[in-house]
């Protein structure tokens, strides 16, 4: 028996022996390692400097560098650290992130005279790209200034072209056309010193489109607007702008399009939207056109007496003539004489107002007869 119980004890210390050989060894969970070398900024070693790393859970394992500015941190778990390197006052923390794995050294070796060489470049560059932008705003702003100042006289040679007499509207028109070539190269030249994606791209767009506009060039000047809307689509002011010289051309539905997408953008301003339709249409002479617009003008506000004026005189286009006996009478639009009486109403003393009481007289000139008395409500004192 004693031989048969040392057999069985031996065969035990046996299969103990295979299965701590056979059995593999877990991985260890902490023994991972970063190591590294600092130099200082004449790219010498840099001793005694604190140095701490950081894990994913906020862990913070602080050491310092040794003489040769060496230093290490042990028994790290797998994953990721900043090493962050405590850099003499008052310069803030200098980190580097490191990956951590198992058995695996992860080296971070920081030379700070390369860095410091590194990070000047990237500020010089910086500050060259900083200079040029500051001085492509500063020519920019000249530009437009400059083409501001031609609009305006633009604008003023306009205005007198429309009182000139027969013999001075040529030299008129050839300072007009010069000075829209002159305002049309500043905008030109703003242009160039745009930045890529420049937030002003639009706005300088719209301001060549007024160069053309003013100088009555409004093939050109639609096709600003048009830019300057592909830029930036919600700004109401570009799609009055480009009604305007659409209007103009005699493209009355994009005209309109362009109108109600203002009108659309600005509900407050939406009256004035369809007025400046009204007016476009109106110094067009497509007078029956220019109804429709003033019309909406005069619901959404009822107290301008410009539109009313221009209303007026927009419907007397659509009066017709019936024949009554032997004789043809003149039949006025519905809300011809209203239209008139309330120019005069709003603004008695005005030029408006004056203008509408002479309508009114042109009226019963035409149709004896009719009504055209203005009830003047009394101010209270």
């Amino acid at each position: 028996m004693k031989s048969l119980n040392k057999s069985w004890a031996l065969a035990a210390i046996l299969l103990a022996a295979l299965a701590s050989i056979l059995t593999p060894r877990a991985a260890a969970q902490n023994d991972g390692v970063i190591r590294g070398q600092i130099m200082d900024i004449a790219g010498k070693p840099w001793a005694d400097l604190p140095v701490q790393s950081v894990n994913e859970q906020g862990v913070k394992v602080d050491t310092k560098t040794d003489k040769d500015g060496n230093y290490m941190f042990r028994n790290l778990r797998t994953g990721i650290y900043v090493v962050r390197v405590m850099l003499p006052a008052p310069n803030p923390p200098y980190e580097s992130n490191c990956r951590v794995q198992g058995g695996v050294e992860a080296r971070v070796d920081l030379n700070f005279k390369d860095i410091a060489a590194k990070q000047g470049a990237e500020y010089q560059e910086a500050a060259k790209k900083n200079e040029e932008a500051k001085k492509n705003l500063e020519g920019l702003k000249a530009h437009v200034a400059a083409g501001d100042a031609l609009v305006v006289q633009e604008k003023q040679v306009r205005a007198e072209l429309l009182k000139a007499t027969p013999d001075q509207r040529d030299p008129l028109k050839q300072k007009l056309a010069g000075l829209s070539d002159q305002a049309v190269a500043e905008f030109k030249e703003a242009q160039k010193a745009l930045g890529e994606k420049d937030p002003n791209a639009a706005l300088v767009w719209v301001k060549l489109g007024e160069a053309y506009d003013s100088g009555g060039r409004n093939e050109e000047a639609a096709d600003a607007y048009k830019q300057a809307i592909a830029l930036k689509p919600d700004v109401p002011g570009y799609y009055n702008n480009m009604g305007n010289v659409l209007a103009r051309m005699g493209k009355i539905d994009e005209a309109k399009a362009a109108y109600t997408k203002s009108a659309e953008l600005d509900p407050a301003n939406a009256a004035t939207a369809w007025r400046n339709f009204g007016i476009s249409l109106y110094n067009a002479n497509r007078l029956g056109d220019a109804v429709e617009p003033l019309q909406k003008s005069a619901e959404l506000d009822p107290k301008n007496a410009q539109t009313w004026y221009l209303l007026g005189a927009s419907l007397v286009y659509k009066m017709t003539t019936k024949k009554v006996g032997d004789r043809e009478e003149v039949q006025f639009a519905p809300g011809t004489i209203e239209a008139y009486q309330k120019a005069v109403e709003l603004d008695p003393n005005g030029t408006w107002g004056q203008q509408a009481k002479q309508g009114l007289e042109q009226l019963q000139l035409m149709a004896p007869g009719i009504d055209t008395k203005v009830n003047m409500k009394k101010k209270k004192s």
